[in-house]
């Protein structure tokens, strides 16, 4: 009996078709996104306010958290306010170098405190693939805080 191989490869055309971020949620995300996500943060928090924003942070609402592509906020001292990786929360890890010993959370509060708005470029830990991968993080000052929404680099 001869099965049809339509159907199959039509399956199959379209899943290579399908966009990245529908198999992982932030994969894939460009620095557009990233802006989006840190100017979205920003009209929520104008909204309903800053500790609203804290609560939808830390429990990983999906309209913050996709994956790769997150928002965090740490006050202009440097002081982790919120983040999808809760143990982050009320640490100052300013010292903290990435991978190849830049500081980039000293630069990342030096923008929110100066320009207001800028990118920052270092090496961190990928959630979706668990290798320390290149990352650029979309700094915007919102306040009194530091929104920050970054995008790994291929």
């Amino acid at each position: 009996m001869h099965r049809p191989v339509l159907p199959a490869a039509l399956f199959l055309a379209l899943a290579c078709l399908a966009p990245p971020c529908m198999a992982d949620p932030g994969h894939g995300a460009s620095a557009k996104d990233a802006v989006a996500l840190a100017e979205k943060g920003a009209r929520f928090i104008a909204l309903k306010g800053k500790d609203e924003m804290i609560r939808r942070i830390n429990s990983r609402d999906p309209q913050f958290n996709q994956g790769a592509l997150y928002l965090a906020m740490r006050d202009l001292r440097g002081i982790t306010l919120a983040h999808p990786t809760t143990a982050l929360i009320g640490k100052d890890l300013l010292d903290v170098p990435d991978a190849d010993g830049r500081l980039f959370r000293r630069e990342m509060v030096a923008i929110a405190n100066g320009a207001g708005k800028g990118w920052v470029d270092y090496k961190f830990r990928n959630p979706s693939s668990g290798r320390v991968e290149a990352k650029s993080t979309y700094v915007l000052r919102a306040g009194d805080v530091a929104l920050e929404a970054g995008i790994y680099r291929n």
